[in-house]
């Protein structure tokens, strides 16, 4: 049970499709934020056409989870003319709040979704109490503060707003280097204009000057023989740093990635949903060591505390990818008479210590010394996607548990 006493933080899980909208919900989240096929900045996930949106909202609603869609984009003339019906749609169907960045746009919401609440994405670029104040007298029922304010900033804009608009911040995920996600490299560089929502990330490629006297001549921009990557920001990740959050008054913790993984939802919105329920229990415990570590069980950069405490995120100059530690290599289909029924993801051996992703639970570790396939053959390893496996397991393992393995043994010993 949620105690009264302490601030009742949102927690706010991303959806780029109906499977990150399953994982978000089976893992904890008490709201989503999803798009349609137009108006939300990521084009990557396929998102959500007309009719799946409908059945989004009325899935998410039935486990009374909330459901916010994204308008955030810059739209040209040409798009707006598609906007009022799509926004007349999305109260219909019963869309909780429409995520916005335009004025334009958010004048068009009021006309044509007026029973809709209006959360000012951080597009917006908000940084100070004038522009939060100024946003709420035009109606906004919440803001997106920048992600480049520090909790002291975010504490001073609380303070000087009204109490009931609703701070919104990102606690987890990808960075970036330009203002509030106002970028224009992508634009310049590939032609593909970011703040409408096609974000080819120019920002994590590897770079190298050119004197232009010397054309063809590369010169690093430190020692790495292979370039820099000046502009690669690290990961954000406050998963320590619940309390603190709640004491600058954000109602609101955001996990990015709408473009990422159903995997990366289920366990970023599992290691929060526990965070949050710790600091209820106790403010001023230490939150339980198996919470951080389940953040690095995911594809991630290297993590930061992004402008939170006042110091910059950094870059991660030696390379442009992720850190990977564990693989998924299956999801429980059935536990039955100490019989454990998997569907392959990647492959796996006898005898392979496997980490187990149940939901509410810390992650626990099983050995399956001895697998079977479907018709009952003793195999040594499980190397075909999606093949049905099955193992003596005395651990009851619940369905829709997903196991991994982690690259390096060392990694259990964390």
């Amino acid at each position: 049970m949620k105690a009264t006493q302490h601030p009742v933080l949102e927690l706010l899980s991303p959806a780029g499709d109906m499977e990150r909208l399953d994982s978000a919900l089976q893992f904890g989240a008490d709201a989503v934020y999803l798009a349609g096929q137009e108006f939300g900045m990521r084009t990557a996930p396929s998102n959500f056409t007309m009719d799946k949106l409908r059945e989004a909202v009325e899935k998410a609603h039935r486990q009374n989870v909330r459901v916010y869609l994204t308008c955030n984009t810059l739209p040209r003339n040409e798009e707006l003319s598609r906007l009022p019906e799509f926004l007349q749609y999305a109260q219909q169907i019963g869309i909780d709040a429409l995520i916005v960045a335009d004025l334009g746009v958010m004048k068009l919401a009021q006309q044509n979704a007026p029973r809709v609440d209006l959360h000012m994405s951080t597009q917006t670029g908000i940084v100070n109490y004038a522009s939060a104040n100024a946003l709420y007298e035009l109606g906004a029922k919440r803001i997106v503060v920048a992600r480049e304010l520090s909790l002291e900033e975010i504490s001073g804009i609380r303070a000087k707003v009204p109490s009931d608009l609703e701070i919104e911040a990102f606690v987890h995920g990808a960075m970036c280097v330009s203002f509030s996600g106002r970028c224009l490299l992508s634009a310049y560089l590939n032609n593909r204009d970011a703040n409408r929502g096609d974000c080819s990330q120019p920002c994590r490629w590897e770079y190298s000057l050119v004197e232009k006297n010397r054309p063809g001549e590369q010169f690093d921009i430190n020692e790495d023989s292979k370039g820099t990557y000046i502009l690669n920001s690290r990961d954000m990740c406050m998963i320590d740093h619940i309390p603190e959050l709640a004491e600058a008054g954000v109602t609101s913790l955001k996990i990015e990635g709408r473009a990422k993984s159903a995997y990366y939802v289920a366990v970023t919105t599992h290691a929060y949903r526990a965070a949050i329920d710790a600091y209820y229990e106790d403010p001023k415990a230490p939150l339980p060591k198996w919470i951080p570590e389940e953040l690095h069980k995911i594809s991630h950069r290297e993590y930061s505390t992004g402008f939170y405490f006042g110091n910059e995120p950094g870059q991660v100059l030696e390379n442009g990818g992720y850190v990977r530690e564990y693989d998924v290599v299956a999801v429980c289909e059935d536990y039955q008479d100490g019989v454990v029924t998997l569907s392959q993801r990647n492959k796996f051996l006898r005898g392979d210590t496997l980490d187990v992703l149940e939901v509410g639970k810390p992650p626990y570790l099983v050995t399956l010394d001895t697998l079977y396939d479907a018709d009952g053959q003793a195999i040594d390893s499980a190397p075909h996607a999606t093949m049905i496996v099955k193992a003596p397991c005395k651990q009851p393992i619940a369905k829709g548990a997903v196991l991994r393995k982690a690259r390096t043994p060392e990694q259990y010993n964390r």
